[in-house]
Order: C-alpha cells, then structure tokens, then sequence
C-alpha cells in the first residue's frame, strides 16, 4: 500500500475533492520545514505558529480574516509564516464564504475572526460550510486565558460573564470544537480539530486564548509531526453481498441508468462512478448540485436531472427507467422541485458516501461508495438500451431569438454568449436565484470548474466564494453570475478582490429584486432600491489597482464587453451590469417556483 501523498504540492486536490484522501490511502501530508529543533524561546516555538505550520501542511496557503483586538497577536504570527498569506476581508460573513469557496478548490480552507460578535457574524457561512460537506477550519481569538472562570463581563459579548454562547452556538454546525485557553494541550487540540475537519470533511471551530498566541512552549520546539489519516475501507463481505444485491436487481431490469448526487464529492467517487458508466453502458445524469463533479464530455451524459426542470429530456429517461443508481444524492425540497418527482424507491440503488440501499430493501452499512461502485463496475452487464432511447428520442435545443438591434437583452440570449466563453481555463460560480438555472444549461467543457450552494442556498454567498475560489486556483479566469438582490448583501469584498490582484469577471445581472422568490411568492418585499452598480464599484476600485466595468442594456453592447474583457482587460477584474427585465427569467424558474410554493402552502395535516 502507498503509504503517502507525497508533499504539500502534492496534496492539494485537483479535482475540486474535499476532505479526506482516497480510501485505501494514509495520507502523510509532509511540510516543508526541516524536522530541526527550535530552540525554546524563540519566535518559532509559539502558539501562533504552530498552528500557521499546521495550516500550510494541511494545503492552506491563504486564510481569509477579520481583525479584532482578540485575534490581532495571533494574526502577527500567523503571517509571520513566509508560506501563509493573509486575505483581508471587509466582513465575517465574506471571510466565511471565501473559505467555503476556497475549500471547493483547494481541499480545505480557514478563516480568522474575533471573539463572539465576529463569531456569530462568521456563524451563517460555517453552518453553508457544514451543509456542502467542506472542511472550513474557522479560528478564533478568544478571551484571555485568565478570564475564564471568574464573574468578569468582557466587551463583544452579550453582557454575561458566561464565555460558552459563542461555542455552543458552533456546536451545531462544526464536527468538532477546541478550546484552547491553556498552552499544555494546545498541541493536541490544534491537531484533533484539523485532522477531524480532514477526515471528517466538515468545519471545525478552534478558539485560542488571546494572550496565548505568542508564547513559546516545548511542545512547539520542533517541527510538527505531519498529519496521518487513516485509511478506511468497506466490511469485505458487506461489500460483497451489496454487490450481489445490486447486480441481482439490475440484470432483470430493462433500461438502467445512473445519477451523480453531490456527495460523489466527499466521498471521493468520481471517478468509480465514471469506470461504472464506461461498464455499463448506461445513461449518465447528475442532479443540479453535483454539476461539474462528472465530465460532461462522456459519450453517455444525458445532462441535469432535476424532475420538472430537468435539461431537454432527461427527466423523461430518468423516470421512466426501471432500475435507476443514485451515487450520493440529496433529495431536499428545492432538489426534488417540492416534492415532485416521479420516481419509486422499489426501482432505486442508493448508494450513500458509506452504506447502499438496493430497490427499497436491504441495507448494507459499512460499504464506501468508491469501492461499491467500483467492484460493480467489474461484473456489470452492459445495456445500453436506455440510451438508445435517449439518443432517439432526443433533438436538439433550439436556439433564442437574437435580439433585435435596440431591443433589450434577453437572458437566454445573454447565456449563449456565456457558453463561448467556458472552458478548460474557466470556472463558473452560480449565485441562489435564476442564475442556477442558467448556468445550469451550460454544457462545461473537460476541466472547466462549476461551484453553487444549493443545500444551504444563502444568498450573497457567490461574492465571498468567489474571492476564495479565485485565490486557491489563481489559473483559471473564475466567471460569476450574480443578481443584484444577492449582490446587495456582500458586495463589499469586490474591494478585497481588487485588492489581491484578482481577474474574476462577474456578470451583475439587474433585474430589480429578489426574482428567485417573486417566482414562488411576490410582494412589495421582494423590490429593492436599485443601485449604480457600475458606479459602486468604480468607488470601491477608487484608481487603485485593475478593475473594469461596463453597463449592457443590448446584445451588441454584451458582446463588445465580453470581447474587451477577454482581450485587453483580460489581467482585470471585469464587472459588467447587464441590465435585463424584471420578468425576464428561464422557464425552469417559473415552473420549478410554482412546485415550491405548492409545497410550501401545503395547509396542516387534520390532527
């Protein structure tokens, strides 16, 4: 067995995976200091800068952070650290979104915040983090460690003398949380909470002492140990007998197909999803929050199933299936359309990130989905007969109307524009709204990145994301789809792209409000005051740095921005405002809205 991955370089996931390495793997993530003593006392031995090491040697090389008077001497020494950058953020919520984004790309992310009321403020982004399955490590600068214990009212907090609400606040939405208000086992709790954010793929909360930072201690004289992850693997015969089951049910079926869930990411089975549908044959669909986890470039990719709302018939294969494998699904409220797909539970493998359900029956625990799939994909029977149906049933997608000169601009006009762009030097961030479902439509080319949050679905959550999943892959050319509503929520860190030479362009789509809820309930409520968003920037980029915008209003005005902002802007950040109608969404919206609000009006069950 492999025994390591090699050094940090080495560790850094490509492929968007989070978490833990693939099974069968003890990952030795390596640092890159020599393993020499440091003498106590020195300003190497402290705190601080252990837990900067730690960070560089799990793959963070930039942490998104806020300043506050308790974490300020442990921000000196964390970027005292030559390989940990410091990305100033101009708001919690934001250092959190960023990690988050950052995270989606690079494997693990962390931000830096003050004691309470930067915690609660960050509370909103970790608890997104913990929702998508990505190990956030969030710190924060605490109180003195001489002011736990006692009757003392310390400023940021809510006027008691009981520390603890900022912890139990986090309890919920982190898989584990350290407290570290004393030097002797600050060692150990800094290195239990990585490694269980790493193993675990979720957030962790790390709370260090103010006054703590600094100071040297023997446990800190020497270079740190590199992290160790064990390995897991299936209960051999578990895995076996959900195999047979599995194979059982599918030979007797007519037209299987398979479905890519967003789990396929944490637990690392993207590509034995791909072996098992280069096996089998069958057709291959993703559910809309696992967009860009399967190359859309297979021979079988049939698109996005997503009931309703699905891309060009999709859905009518999906559901007219008799067997159908979903490998890491969520089905929520906003993914099965209110509760409205057609499918049966007797026809359906499910197979979780750690146990398999075949045809609504038995159950197999212990059985990882990348060796499930795998071991499937070697004594799989080839049918290929319900893509065929696919192939003679499909036809392809008509084109929009090209605007007429002086007409305004149509979004499904703008989006054929948008596909030219992608590529493999391409990332695509889709903000909550009807950006899903227009960025959803784009056929993504081998390597082209695709992020959105659908489980937690926070709004305003695509500007931090962006910032941090720019930072970790500075080699591709991130494009944003943003709407104004969203925009208006955290557009401050436009300023902290500018800032750290960033060349995202985002795409501000003005449509005058919150169109995502008109469509599943209006009201005056869902109006906001339009801003000069060209002109807000502009203020924010105040001639320091390179940024560029531009307002479209029609189509000739979107191509001749999209032109200059490839070609001689293309080393800038580009924000173009396109100016659309309030009514002008993609008819998924519309048809998926009207299911939501059914569910959501459903009237109490008779008691």
């Amino acid at each position: 067995m492999d025994t390591k991955i090699g050094s940090i370089d080495a560790c850094k996931p490509t492929n968007g995976d989070v978490g833990s390495p693939p099974n069968g793997t003890v990952a030795t993530i390596h640092d890159t200091f020599p393993a020499t003593a440091i003498s106590v006392g020195s300003s190497e031995a402290t705190l601080g800068r252990h837990l900067a090491r730690r960070l560089v040697q799990a793959g963070v090389t930039d942490v998104f952070s806020v300043p506050g008077d308790f974490n300020l001497t442990l921000l000196d020494h964390l970027i005292a650290e030559p390989e940990l950058k410091n990305i100033g953020c101009c708001n919690e919520l934001n250092a959190g979104y960023a990690a988050d984004g950052y995270a989606r790309s690079r494997g693990v992310g962390a931000c830096v915040v003050t004691f309470t009321v930067g915690g609660l403020s960050v509370l909103n982004a970790i608890a997104g983090a913990y929702s998508e399955n990505l190990p956030v490590i969030c710190i924060v600068g605490g109180p003195n460690s001489n002011d736990f214990g006692t009757n003392r009212i310390l400023h940021h907090t809510i006027g008691l003398p009981d520390f603890s609400q900022e912890l139990r606040c986090f309890q919920t939405v982190t898989c584990y949380q350290a407290v570290v208000n004393n030097l002797e086992d600050a060692h150990e709790e800094i290195d239990k909470a990585i490694s269980t954010a790493l193993k675990e793929s979720k957030p962790v909360y790390i709370s260090i002492s103010c006054n703590l930072a600094a100071i040297p201690h023997h446990t800190f004289a020497r270079d740190p140990v590199p992290f160790s992850l064990a390995p897991r693997f299936s209960n051999k015969m578990g895995l076996d007998a959900a195999v047979d089951a599995a194979l059982e049910f599918l030979n007797k079926a007519v037209k299987p197909i398979m479905v890519g869930g967003v789990k396929l990411r944490v637990a690392k089975a993207s590509d034995a999803f791909l072996e098992l549908a280069d096996a089998s044959g069958y057709p291959v669909a993703v559910m809309p929050s696992a967009k860009g986890l399967v190359p859309e470039n297979h021979p079988h990719f049939i698109g996005t199933y997503w009931g309703a709302v699905s891309t060009p018939f999709c859905s009518e294969i999906v559901e007219s299936a008799d067997a159908y494998i979903f490998a890491g699904p969520i089905f929520n409220d906003y993914s099965s359309v209110g509760y409205s797909l057609l499918l049966k539970k007797e026809k359906a493998i499910v197979v979780h990130p750690d146990r398999v359900t075949v045809a609504n029956g038995p159950t197999f625990g212990c059985v990882l989905m990348s060796e499930f799939l795998s071991e499937l994909a070697k004594r799989v029977k080839r049918n290929e007969t319900a893509y065929e149906n696919y192939h003679r049933i499909f036809v392809p997608e008509g084109k929009p109307l090209k605007c007429k000169q002086i007409e305004p601009l149509r979004v499904n006009a703008m989006f054929q524009h948008i596909q030219k762009m992608i590529s493999s030097e391409t990332a695509v961030i889709a903000e909550t709204g009807d950006s899903w479902f227009n960025c959803q439509k784009l056929k993504l080319p081998k390597g082209c990145g695709y992020e959105f949050q659908m489980q937690y679905g926070s709004i305003g959550w695509s500007v931090g994301a962006t910032l941090g999943y720019a930072q970790a892959t500075p080699e591709k050319r991130v494009l944003a789809f943003i709407g104004d509503g969203s925009f208006q929520v955290t557009a401050q860190d436009i300023s902290t792209m500018i800032r750290n030479g960033q060349k995202t362009i985002i795409f501000l789509i003005n449509n005058g409000g919150y169109t995502i809820e008109v469509e599943i309930h209006d009201g005056p409520y869902n109006v906001i005051k339009n801003w000069n968003y060209t002109g807000l920037v502009d203020a924010i980029h105040n001639g320091e740095g390179n940024c560029w915008t531009t307002k479209v209003r029609y189509e000739e005005e979107l191509v001749e921005a999209i032109k200059t902002a490839t070609t001689e802007k293309k080393d800038c950040l580009c924000f173009i405002e396109v100016i659309v109608h309030k009514d002008d969404t993609s008819k998924e919206l519309l048809e998926w809205g009207s299911r939501v609000a059914a569910a959501n009006g459903r009237p109490p069950n008779p008691q």
